[in-house]
This record gives structure tokens, C-alpha cells and sequence, in this order.
């Protein structure tokens, strides 16, 4: 035999992401489920959780894991697989991969081996929460998880508070009644919020209101601090543009700027010119004694 002549280079395999029920296992789509049956491995988060669900698809699949500890190790291992021909799905304990969850690593690491990744959209419970919360949905922003420490998470908070797109953050339990309190601190109690809890679940619950009203709640309802949660919550009010704004600005931006500098960024928040915001620059910080140089 010629050398190479009867030689089959095999074609590389698939990555697929293949989102999963977070509760109700009836939200497995078709596509999924045939993926899962297909492909040579699935790697998941928890195997154990994994191979129950599975099993109750009525499936049987090879399974390994990737999680934060091992992603590195195992992304290197998966492409290898990949490069010679077998198929891999990616899933994580519940919803869409990758989204608040592991998989970046091996993702990037298929990407620059040149092997195709395709997703297989289903649930996720970011977009589940917000589609029944009863706030924006034109525009939002994707959080995930704050900081579990309390000093962090009240810096990130201070980020976000004046974001005008409705929040979407996912939270622990454990910490649902601290990071709703700090949440109501930093973006004003009033503000309207949801928190979904056990999303398609048996005990499914969506608590709608204030953020004090939410904090206050969390804080005596048990049940409330049981099961993952999303809390929603309504954007920051648009400033209001116009001479009216200007010495409500000018008054937090000199407490930290110089006259000049607080007058430019009080002209572009508020919308006037900014000489004039500078001459009333000089007129406070002149009637509080401050340095009008």
C-alpha cells in the first residue's frame, strides 16, 4: 500500500451548548434532547445532577466533568476529542452554559483549534425572570451574580444605580435579604424590583414591589430565601436635562471637582452652555467659601 493511501483523516466534531430545564423538565426541546443522544460526551457541571436529568430523558451518555476547578485540564482533553471526530455537548446544572456558569475556557480554547461551535438555545433564567417580572424589557443589563462580599457588592451596587436599563442579577438564598437591603440603599427604596424564585418549579413565585418592600419581605419570609433566585430591577429615571438640573448637579460635582472642571460636566449632564454653567460654578463655590480659581 502507497503511503497515505487508504489513510481517513477523520473531520473534527462539534461543540455543541445545549441549554437545559432549569425546573420543569418538560422545557427540553426536541433539538436538545437529540443532541444529548448523539453526541460522543456531554460535559457537565455537576455529573451527578447531570446524569439524573438524563436518565430522566430517558438517555444514557458518557459524562465528565468541567467545572471552575478542573475547566483548564478538561478544555485541553475535550479539543483533543473534538480533533479527532467526536462530538461534544456542554451543559450546565440548569439553563443556558456559559451564562453565569463555566465553559468559557473550553469555548475559547474550540474556537482557536478551528472547531465549530454551535448552540442549542432553550431555557434560560436570566430571560425567564424578566419576561414575567412586569418591568422594561427593551433594554436591560445582565449582572449575574454580585460580589458575596458586602463592601463589594455595595461598590458594584454605586456602579449600577444609575443605569436607566433594567437590572438582572441572580442571587443565592443565603444572600437575598442582604444583597435586596443593599440594592434598596443604593438605588433608592422606592424603586419598583421582582424577585422570581423556583422559576418553573412546583413552588414557582414572583414577588413584585419596592425594593424596601422586597428587603422588608425577605427579610421575614423564609420561604422567600429558598431556591435560586433573579431579582429584576427597574432602571434608573432618565436626569432631567435643562437650567433647572444645573444647581443640583453642580452641587454633588464641586463637592469632589474644581469650579471648571465641575462646570463641564454639569453643562453636558444638564444641557446648558458651559459658560453659563461655569459662571454658577464660581457663584456657589464663592457662596460656600470654596476656591473659585
Amino acid at each position: 500500500m502507497r503511503p497515505g493511501k487508504d489513510i481517513i483523516v477523520a473531520q473534527a466534531g462539534v461543540l455543541y451548548v445545549v441549554a437545559t430545564p432549569i425546573g420543569n423538565m418538560g422545557d427540553i426541546s426536541a433539538r436538545a434532547r437529540e443532541i444529548l443522544a448523539a453526541v460522543g460526551v456531554v460535559a457537565a457541571e455537576d455529573t451527578r445532577h447531570s446524569s439524573r436529568m438524563l436518565r430522566g430523558l430517558g438517555l444514557e451518555r458518557p459524562l465528565v466533568s468541567l467545572h471552575e476547578q478542573n475547566e483548564r485540564a478538561r478544555a485541553t482533553e475535550l479539543v483533543e476529542r473534538l480533533r479527532a471526530g467526536e462530538s461534544v455537548a456542554l451543559i450546565s446544572d440548569a439553563g443556558t452554559p456559559l451564562v453565569s456558569d463555566p465553559g468559557y475556557q473550553l469555548l475559547r480554547a474550540a474556537l482557536a483549534a478551528g472547531i465549530a461551535v454551535s448552540p442549542v438555545p432553550g431555557p434560560c433564567a436570566a430571560v425567564a425572570g424578566l419576561s414575567a417580572a412586569g418591568l422594561s424589557t427593551d433594554r436591560f443589563c445582565f449582572e449575574g451574580f454580585l460580589p458575596a462580599r458586602a463592601a463589594a457588592r455595595r461598590r458594584r451596587l454605586n456602579e449600577l444605580a444609575a443605569d436607566q436599563r433594567t437590572l438582572v442579577i441572580y442571587e443565592a438564598p443565603h444572600r437575598l435579604a442582604a444583597s435586596l437591603a443593599d440594592i434598596a440603599a443604593a438605588c433608592g427604596g422606592s424603586r419598583r424590583a421582582c424577585v422570581a424564585r423556583e422559576m418553573t418549579k412546583q413552588f414557582e413565585t414572583f414577588y413584585r414591589g419596592s425594593l424596601d418592600e422586597l428587603a422588608a419581605r425577605a427579610q421575614s419570609d423564609e420561604d422567600m430565601r429558598r431556591g435560586e433566585c433573579v431579582i429584576i430591577v427597574e432602571g434608573a429615571a432618565a436626569m432631567p436635562r435643562g437650567p433647572g438640573r444645573l444647581d443640583d448637579t453642580l452641587a454633588v460635582l464641586l463637592r469632589y471637582l474644581p469650579p471648571s472642571a465641575a462646570a463641564a460636566a454639569a453643562a453636558e449632564l444638564s444641557g446648558v452652555r458651559r459658560n453659563e454653567a461655569y459662571a454658577r460654578a464660581l457663584e456657589l463655590s464663592t457662596a460656600k467659601g470654596g476656591d473659585s480659581a
